[in-house]
């Protein structure tokens, strides 16, 4: 069971402080007040509470609770008494156990499981809840499974912990939740989180290393520029040698010493060019600008649109296996993605259908959707729409995986080429000086010889 760290209030107006196992906050709570003790502060080992909220939304909490004590003599225990080194320590170790992908993914799993095993949702959180060990999301968890029972749908708590669940997992619930499909929909988000994770993992992978290696060669040369060439000038000075320095360190030299000694100028034109940048993509012209350029960006652009109409395609072919109308599932649908150029596609789509139009025709005027896609979706509309959907599913994951594939290619040798392009002015502007100087041509021009 979960251990507490409490702080009481006797009769006596003394202030006590234990650690004991609890099922959870609020039983005692209710334990302590049976014993004539009204707490002041109750704090789970293990468990830290949402940062951007301050309760949690289902559950009652501790400072709910105290809200209705009124006791001067607790509230001037709470400003006098302070934790022991021992309270202290516990409270820091259990603030670093965070919530991560793989708790996500296990739960997923789990609850997939379980549903396929027909455990409706309040058996299957229960079942769950008992077998997770990371404190702070059991917390979470008994916050949805309290959400459950007071009858709402679990994406609306989800949605509560936005920082924990991803904003696409969420709405895949939602859509399963809402279709009636909550199973599939939990075979989708495993995919999602498991896919997404090994895609993460691959371009970290060719990325950090590379970025290191980087940063590592922009240090050298400007610690180079900076302390190892001027020491270097200072030699053929003095030596009265005709040698000096390459005319490209010559002018990196320069350019150093001005950057250093306007520093301000460069500085502040790139933080204007950020807040305008943020500015404009904060408005709503400018983040339609932003998402479509996603779009249709080099590399990733292709990638990013194939997997949103992907999860489109995806959730709208639950709620039509589930009756929905294509209107219906496509409004239900739309809540998967968060990219307002997809999202204007599906309204105009919507509307389309209610003037008695094709919803095919704006996915297919975009631009964006392939005509292979687009032209399935249009066979589908004249015989079974359910079945062509799944294979155009089909086709889809293997044009994503292809075009994954080709990134996967095409990305280490971009990021190899940049870092190779710094790596070689490292060696004309620091190097070359250097084996200048270990040579020593410089010391038989300042003897005559």
């Amino acid at each position: 069971m979960p251990e507490y760290i409490y702080k009481a209030v006797t009769k006596q107006g003394q202030i006590v402080r234990n650690r004991v196992e609890d099922a959870s906050k609020n039983t005692l709570v209710k334990r302590l007040k049976n014993n004539d003790l009204l707490p002041i502060e109750v704090v789970q080992v293990g468990y830290r509470g949402r940062q951007t909220k301050a309760n949690k939304k289902n559950i009652v909490d501790i400072d709910d609770i105290m809200r209705t004590a009124n006791s001067a003599n607790i509230l001037q225990g709470r400003d006098t008494t302070k934790r022991t080194l021992k309270e202290r320590v516990n409270l820091a170790i259990s603030a670093e156990e965070r919530i991560t992908t793989r708790d996500i993914i296990i739960f997923t799993q789990n609850f997939y499981l379980l549903k396929k095993a027909n455990f409706n949702n309040i058996h299957a959180l229960s079942t769950i809840i008992k077998s997770t060990e990371n404190l702070s999301f059991r917390g979470i968890l008994e916050d949805i499974l309290a959400g459950v029972e007071a009858g709402e749908y679990m994406y609306t708590t989800m949605e509560y912990y936005s920082n924990v669940f991803p904003y696409i997992y969420i709405n895949m619930v939602k859509v399963g939740e809402l279709s009636g499909s909550l199973a599939k929909s939990l075979e989708q988000a495993v995919k999602y989180l498991e896919d997404t994770t090994e895609r993460n993992k691959k371009i970290r992978g060719i990325l950090i290393p590379n970025i290191i290696q980087f940063v590592g060669i922009l240090v050298l040369l400007v610690v180079g520029t900076l302390f190892v060439l001027p020491a270097i000038q200072d030699v053929f000075n003095q030596i009265g040698t005709s040698e000096t320095l390459p005319e490209i360190t010559l002018w990196f030299m320069d350019f150093m010493d001005n950057l250093l000694l306007y520093w301000y100028i460069p500085v502040g034109v790139i933080a204007s060019i950020v807040l305008i940048i943020v500015a404009y993509v904060n408005s709503p012209k400018g983040r339609y600008s932003f998402h479509y350029f996603k779009y249709k960006a080099p590399i990733f652009g292709k990638l990013i649109y194939s997997i949103d109409f992907s999860r489109v395609m995806r959730a709208m072919l639950l709620n039509l296996q589930n009756g929905m109308r294509i209107q219906d599932a496509l409004e239900v649908s739309k809540s998967v993605v968060k990219n307002h150029v997809m999202l204007s596609i599906i309204e105009t789509s919507i509307n389309n259908i209610y003037i008695g139009g094709s919803w095919i025709e704006p996915f297919e005027k975009s631009g964006l959707s392939s005509p292979m896609e687009t032209e399935m979706l249009k066979i589908g509309m004249q015989t079974d729409l359910s079945e062509m959907m799944e294979k155009l599913l089909e086709y889809m994951d293997i044009d994503i995986n292809n075009t994954l594939q080709k990134i996967m290619k095409v990305l280490p040798e971009l990021v190899y080429s940049v870092v190779g392009v710094l790596l070689i002015f490292l060696v004309v502007v620091v190097l070359v000086p250097c084996i200048q100087l270990y040579m020593g041509n410089w010391f038989i021009d300042a003897m005559g010889v």
